[in-house]
Formats: structure tokens, C-alpha cells, sequence
């Protein structure tokens, strides 16, 4: 299952992605350490595409649980993704990268809205729906 955790850039999609992990047996990519390894910090919009394809491709290549947490800002990014299961970061209307802000759209269809900074409580929530789907 490819669980996509988006939001804009602080959030806390990889705090809640931590926690995630604790509780379900899974592979974790983190969107800065997959561009960290690859050395492709481009955040034009061919870039964020790369990285969405880069990011499914992970994602596709793993068994089981498979977390990815990155910003997806827009629904051509998370239709490239192609997750069984959202769960969109809602916790902040302005990230700290003004670029990001101005591409993000909400994603309308989505499993968990995440509203609150607690990501211990999201965790448990979403663990409990994931295991039951």
C-alpha cells in the first residue's frame, strides 16, 4: 500500500511520517532525503515532477507499507504518485517557502485531514484506519 503524507513545507509530514512509522511495518522516503541522495534540489515545476515520478517509483519498487512524505502541491503531482491511501498535513495555511504556497492546491480527495500538530494522536488514528482497510 503507498501511503502519501502532503502538506505544505512545515507542516509536520515527516514528524507525522516518524511517528507512522512506529506503528505499522513499513518503508519510509522522505522527499529532502531522496532529493539529498540524488543531489536534485530543482523545485521548478519539471523538478517537482521528477520528483513525484522518482518518488512512485520507490514507492512501486517496495513491498508492503510504503510511506512517502512530501509536499505534492499539485493534483497533476499527486495523480503522478498514484497513493492508495492520503492523508493530507492541514496544520499551517502558510509554508516558508513562498514558491510553494503559490503552487499548492488542497487536495480534494484525500483519507485523513490532519488538522492539529499532535502527531502521535495521527499516527495512532491513521495506523488504526490503514490496518482496517
Amino acid at each position: 500500500m503507498k501511503i502519501l503524507i502532503c502538506g505544505l513545507p512545515g507542516s509536520g509530514k515527516t514528524t507525522l511520517a516518524h511517528a507512522l512509522l512506529n506503528l505499522l511495518d513499513c518503508v519510509w522516503f522522505n522527499a529532502d532525503a531522496v532529493r539529498k541522495k540524488h543531489n536534485d534540489w530543482d523545485f521548478s515545476a519539471e523538478g517537482r515532477l521528477r520528483q513525484a515520478d522518482r518518488m512512485r517509483k520507490l514507492a512501486d519498487d517496495s513491498t508492503g507499507h510504503v510511506i512517502c512524505d512530501f509536499v505534492a502541491p499539485t493534483k497533476e503531482i499527486r495523480d503522478i504518485f498514484d497513493a492508495d491511501y492520503t492523508v493530507w498535513v492541514d496544520t499551517i495555511k502558510m509554508g516558508r517557502f513562498e514558491d510553494t504556497n503559490k503552487v499548492f492546491n488542497p487536495p480534494e480527495h484525500y483519507d485523513i485531514r490532519v488538522t492539529e500538530q499532535d502527531a502521535d494522536r495521527w499516527a495512532a488514528i491513521i495506523a488504526k484506519d490503514i490496518n482496517e482497510t
